[in-house]
């Protein structure tokens, strides 16, 4: 009887001694908080995530901020917010607010197109289309607006689109004219804030993302692709866009160049959670995750998902099987 004791003590030993070698905390599950900053166009798409995530790691709980995405980037670099990741509608935004002091790399995930949303209340909504929008958009009485160029990518993107409107056409003036007719009144900090606006009847046409006009059911009108910012290919003509926004100090300003639409994502260096956020990206970053989710809300993501050869050195080795440099 004390020889099998012995012999039942020695070999749980041996499995306590394996167990022991081949666990390390890499391969435990992530728990605890996970500090999201999101542009307010993603809303939709990371509350799926958000959902999914949490049943794959039941010990995480997502807690996700969104706003304009230049807003959301300064509450972290001016006023000190914590946060372990940060996604943006404007790419440039994560380079030119948070790299390199606050994030080491940034990866490109998705695009998306500018779009006219309305509802069927709206004034001369039988008679608005591809072509005639610009006039519709003049007339007296026609309520019309944009969220915030200092704060938020849709709003700059969408002065470009009128600036690229006026080259396309070929009407000098016609960017100006336009803007003659949406008071200040009309220009809201994020995007997102112009959907209830809409559905209230308190404005009749307001500049969104494709992916919001999708995941919130309005009406929209598209617009060619020389305008709507949806397609690299022409980048050279989108840059006949200039708009000028308020830089990080007081007083200071930045000129943002038309470009087509990329979405970007990056983890802080000052990260409280790297576990869950690397994670969480590698969860997004999936062909059958994250991208899956976007793709159905009508927002093409980039599949892989890209970032460039600096990104690539400095991107967690989980992340780097699931990542292209381009």
């Amino acid at each position: 009887m004390h020889s099998l004791s012995h012999q039942c003590a020695l070999a749980l030993c041996v499995c306590l001694a394996v167990v022991l070698c081949t666990w390390s905390p890499a391969s435990a599950e992530p728990t605890g908080k996970l500090v999201i900053f999101h542009a307010g166009s993603l809303s939709v798409p990371f509350d799926a995530m958000e959902k999914a995530f949490e049943a794959k790691y039941p010990g995480v709980d997502v807690q996700r901020e969104s706003g304009g995405s230049t807003k959301m980037a300064r509450l972290i670099s001016e006023v000190g917010k914590p946060a372990d990741i940060m996604a943006s509608a404007d790419y440039v935004v994560i380079n030119k607010n948070l790299m390199p002091k606050y994030a080491s790399w940034n990866v490109r995930f998705a695009t998306n197109q500018m779009v006219l949303c309305y509802t069927d209340n709206s004034k001369f909504a039988k008679e608005i289309n591809s072509d005639n929008w610009t006039d519709i958009l003049q007339k007296k009485g026609v309520v019309w607006g944009h969220s915030d160029p200092n704060l938020d990518p849709c709003g700059y993107r969408s002065i470009m689109v009128l600036q690229l409107a006026e080259k396309f056409y070929k009407k000098p003036g016609l960017a100006d004219a336009l803007i003659a007719n949406r008071p200040e009144k009309n220009v809201r900090p994020k995007s997102v804030e112009l959907i209830s606006l809409l559905q209230s009847g308190h404005m009749d046409y307001a500049w969104e993302y494709l992916s919001v006009a999708v995941q919130h059911g309005l009406k929209y009108i598209t617009i060619d692709n020389h305008m709507n910012l949806s397609n690299y290919t022409l980048t050279d003509f989108y840059s006949q866009a200039r708009v000028k926004v308020t830089g990080k100090k007081p007083g200071t300003f930045i000129e943002r160049v038309g470009k087509s639409i990329t979405y970007g994502i990056t983890m802080l260096d000052t990260a409280k959670n790297p576990e869950a956020a690397e994670a969480f990206l590698a969860y997004m970053f999936d062909p059958e995750g994250g991208l899956k989710i976007l793709k159905d809300m009508g927002q093409p993501p980039f599949e892989p998902v890209r970032t460039d050869e600096a990104g690539m050195a400095k991107l967690p080795a989980n992340l780097k099987t699931l990542v292209e440099v381009n």
